[in-house]
């Protein structure tokens, strides 16, 4: 009886995966033919707002680079008022916010300690809120929920140490932070996603330059947070792929989880994997045709995007190319 329900449990798995597949099955990437293009940047964001694509921040001072999916066109935006980079960036009421972002110089980069907006519809940067002083990190995750920013981990001296398990939220309607419980471990070069009232970590690293260990104490476990009982679990399953400087999005039941840099090879990794959050079980897709790092995913119009990043591990080169995944 018990090697009878342990057969069917791996044959319901594997019925699990295959229609996992089969969401995106006749999906295939292509790298996109545009008319102009952008800044090559890591370490930065890739969000979308009203239908326009916006790559924003990464290492020095470079203006935002707009991409239109309609037209397959990029143009140019206004330069930051400072260096941001390494941070995950997130839209809210149409605005982008660059919260938790190092600035300066590999590897003591600095805390930037106040959060910064962008404003599409005018094309104009501001200074909107600070960050809690206490609690000054930068490679954070970033997510919001319900009219709240939510960053968790992070490291206070760049690529060096003072690693972080902090977890706080901001409320942009009383214009408060609150402190929550911490994460259930270190890590930094992360990503976060909201995805059924939980939030989910995934990916990164515990970055130590200190003991010249920059790349290699990646972390494989999923941690989650239930927004209802405000408490951590961590997933059984870890991530299929460990790496960190990943990216990942929600789509409604699923996480699709690309890209990111690890000691296993050279080149930034081009694997796209998919965790259905209702079984808490993986499956592989169709790998990206062109691996990298320090970027987001952008779902749109049943199309994923991805844009720039680096294309080998650490800081080259920066990428200029745009990936679509969609139906064939």
């Amino acid at each position: 009886m018990r090697t009878n329900t342990f057969l069917i449990i791996f044959l319901l798995l594997g019925l699990y995966e295959t229609a996992i597949a089969q969401v995106f099955e006749n999906y295939s990437w292509q790298t996109l033919e545009c008319t102009g293009e952008p800044v090559a940047r890591h370490e930065a964001a890739f969000v979308e707002v009203n239908g326009m694509f916006y790559l924003l921040g990464g290492r020095r001072i470079q203006e935002v680079s707009i991409f239109n999916p309609k037209t397959n066109t990029w143009t140019s935006g206004a330069k930051p008022p400072l260096e941001l980079h390494h941070f995950q960036g997130v839209s809210y009421n149409g605005m982008i916010y660059i919260v938790g972002a190092h600035s300066g110089k590999y590897p003591h980069e600095t805390p930037v300690p106040d959060v910064y907006n962008y404003n599409p519809k005018n094309d104009s940067w501001s200074k909107c809120f600070e960050m809690p002083q206490d609690r000054l990190r930068a490679s954070t995750t970033a997510s919001i929920y319900k009219d709240k920013l939510y960053i968790a981990g992070g490291i206070i001296d760049g690529h060096w140490d003072q690693h972080v398990t902090w977890f706080d939220s901001y409320d942009f309607k009383t214009q408060t932070w609150e402190r929550l419980p911490d994460i259930p471990r270190y890590r930094d070069h992360a990503t976060s996603v909201v995805c059924n009232d939980k939030l989910y970590l995934l990916g990164g690293r515990v970055t130590s330059g200190k003991i010249k260990k920059v790349f290699e104490l990646t972390v494989g476990e999923v941690d989650v947070f239930d927004f209802k009982t405000r408490t951590w679990s961590t997933m059984e399953q870890k991530v299929p792929t460990q790496r960190a400087g990943c990216t990942a999005i929600a789509i409604k039941d699923k996480i699709l989880f690309a890209g990111g840099e690890s000691t296993a090879q050279k080149e930034a990794h081009n694997e796209l994997e998919c965790l259905d959050t209702k079984t808490e079980t993986w499956s592989r897709l169709s790998s990206l045709p062109e691996g990298r790092h320090g970027t987001q995913l952008i779902w749109f119009n049943k199309k994923l995007y991805t844009a720039s990043g680096c294309g080998n591990r650490g800081g080259s080169p920066e990428l200029k190319t745009i990936l679509s995944f969609s139906k064939i």
